[in-house]
């Protein structure tokens, strides 16, 4: 056995007094890990031995083989799949061939039975260094020395010999503290090196951690943002690559603590409670734990995630969603999808980094301000233009106090609709506004659908205005304003609450380059007049409105469903998160008839206008 094999031997050893117990995992869970712990070995150690040729390097290689096979054997159905390549694997290895396939197969098989079932490869806490220090110092130091070199007398007598922590070859050549957790978990068959299960999985966790402290010099300076997952699976070696070697040391003793990975753990211990409570037939307890698992646990960082990696999020979504529908249907399928969700959950603490990717946020930004600004522009330029012919230059301050105060309270109701986003009910409130929203966009279509006759429209705005004036008012002047503006605040600040959640940054851009461009409108529309076909664009303003609530219908609606309020009633469609379509009949259906509605509308007041038209021509004209 190298010493990358040996590296806790003396520590387990040495570990006679356990500081704390607590329940271990159930069965299946530490035969998952026992299986990855045994196929890590061989990954590491298979090519080595064979090398070497050393008749007890293989005797020991044989045997890890011969447990890797039992271990598989006893997770019955549920890794039927993999005992054909664990054979495959074993038959190689009894005939000491192939060390570089068989390495490599282990390493695909540890992938692909993480993935099955579900394992966490990292604490469920952040790891206590100085615990696992006290740890070290009390129970290993005999063997490993007090500066972990094993530069001590006893060492010279051991076979293997004690590991030295302070080697970089042994501490960087595979070595992660994932393994090393799971050798104090199982031990190493076929050595004296045995299990330790009853040990604490929290103080296993901070010593494999602290071992790894022990050739680090001191941090200088902010460690790099890098999740506990990140660090218990990857080597020295790997984050030198990752983050650069002059990182290693604060990543290594500055353990993460941010909320992203206490939800995420959270969330994946919710998960894991609906799977064991769905295996004991409680489907309704298990269906609420994966609601609070999503609420609790995936929402409050979905932003920050769907900023890394917005495919990944989309699948955790879609995943969350399957479990709970298993769950409504106490299908036990709840188990694969419960597998697949913690996979999905590990692989977002993985994710580091915290770059934002603004494009697309502002770009949507910018096509909102110009959707929701393009009629209030109008609207005030049609103010000021009738006041201009009016020679009523002293009210011009009048309009502009007026749309300037409907956006101040527009920001208003931004900044207190992102305080109430920011909470647990995220979901209910962006269900909610959308829905909202729906119903204003629906208005405003109908609104700009009457007005389409422009000529009309402004004629009734310049009597209102020469009411307002001939009476002397100025308060009627910027009621006028302020209410043909606040509307189209308000729905802007609905639309950018849930942009915001995205990215704010991306928000602010969109917002710079939105309030540019509707600058550069106004005083293309003053230069130009009433020239512009104002008819059209109206019409097209309709038509975007009418798209967007479809669009909004679908968000609010599969909010609602995200939180439980609604049922889901799945159907084969894809998913377009963007346009707020789903595969759920419940959302589909009512946004067809919100699209076909227009049309309908249109096609019947045509056919009635050619009956009328029709009627009239056939009447005899009147008597004079």
């Amino acid at each position: 056995m190298n010493r990358a094999a040996s590296v806790t031997l003396c520590l387990l050893l040495a570990l006679s007094s356990t500081v704390r117990a607590e329940a271990p995992a159930s069965d299946e869970g530490r035969t998952w890990h026992r299986l990855v712990g045994i196929l890590q070995y061989l990954q590491a150690d298979y090519p080595a031995a064979v090398s070497s040729r050393s008749e007890f390097e293989l005797t020991e290689q044989k045997s890890f083989a011969a447990e890797a096979l039992d271990a598989a054997k006893d997770l019955g159905p549920a890794a039927a799949t993999f005992v054909p390549k664990v054979q495959a694997i074993q038959a190689r290895v009894d005939q000491s061939i192939d060390p570089e396939g068989v390495s490599r197969d282990c390493g695909e098989l540890v992938e692909s039975l993480v993935l099955a079932g579900g394992l966490a490869r990292s604490p469920r806490k952040t790891p206590d260094l100085e615990h696992g220090a006290k740890l070290f110092q009390a129970n290993c130091a005999a063997c490993h020395g007090v500066d972990g070199k094993a530069a001590v007398a006893i060492a010279a007598n051991m076979e293997p010999a004690p590991a030295n922590f302070q080697d970089p070859e042994l501490m960087e050549d595979g070595l992660t503290p994932y393994k090393a957790f799971n050798t104090t978990s199982f031990g190493v068959p076929g050595t004296a090196m045995p299990a330790y299960p009853t040990l604490s999985e929290d103080d296993r966790w901070s010593l494999a951690f602290f071992v790894f402290t022990l050739r680090q010099p001191p941090c200088q300076g902010e460690p790099p943002r890098a999740s506990l997952e990140r660090l218990a699976t990857a080597t020295d070696a790997e984050l030198a690559k990752e983050y650069g070697a002059d990182k290693v040391a604060c990543l290594r003793r500055n353990m993460p603590d941010e909320d992203e990975e206490k939800a995420l753990l959270a969330a994946r211990q919710s998960v894991g409670n609906a799977m064991r409570m769905a295996a004991a037939g409680d489907y309704a307890s298990a269906k609420t734990e994966l609601l609070d698992a999503y609420l609790n646990g995936l929402e409050p960082v979905e932003p920050k995630l769907r900023g890394r990696d917005p495919v990944l999020t989309q699948k955790l979504e879609e995943a969350f969603m399957q479990a709970r529908l298993a769950a409504e249907r106490k299908s036990p399928h709840l188990q694969d999808e419960g597998r697949e969700l913690l996979s999905l959950l590990d692989q977002a603490r993985k994710t580091n980094g915290s770059t934002t990717d603004m494009l697309s946020v502002a770009w949507l930004t910018l096509l909102i301000l110009l959707r929701e600004g393009f009629e209030a522009t109008i609207i005030v330029t049609a103010l000021l233009a009738a006041l201009k012919k009016m020679k009523a230059m002293d009210q011009v301050r009048v309009v502009h106090a007026g749309w300037v105060s409907a956006l101040i309270v527009g920001a208003l109701a931004y900044v207190l609709g992102r305080k109430l986003l920011a909470g647990a009910q995220r979901e209910w409130l962006e269900g909610v506004t959308a829905l909202v929203a729906v119903g204003m966009l629906l208005y405003a279509a109908l609104w700009l659908n009457a007005r389409a006759n422009v000529s009309h429209f402004m004629g009734e705005l310049r009597q209102r205005m020469q009411g307002a004036l001939g009476r002397g008012s100025t308060l009627g002047l910027f009621a006028i304003a302020f209410t043909s503006v606040l509307r189209e605040s308000f729905e802007t600040a609905i639309f950018l609450q849930g942009l915001a959640v995205d990215s704010a940054a991306g928000v602010v851009w969109g917002v710079v380059a939105g309030i540019a461009a509707l600058a550069v409108m106004v005083l293309f529309i003053n230069r130009m007049g009433y020239r512009l076909p104002m008819k059209a664009l109206f019409n097209l303003s309709t038509v975007v409105m009418v798209v967007t609530a479809v669009m909004l219908l679908g968000k609010g609606i599969h909010s609602l469903q995200e939180v439980g309020a609604l049922p889901l009633v799945p159907v084969r469609f894809f998913t377009v998160d963007m346009l707020g379509l789903y595969p759920d009949a419940l959302s589909l259906v009512p946004q067809v008839l919100l699209a076909v509605a227009p049309l309908v509308y249109r096609a019947v007041r045509r056919r009635a206008r050619v009956e009328a038209a029709g009627d009239g021509a056939t009447q005899p004209p009147p008597l004079r």
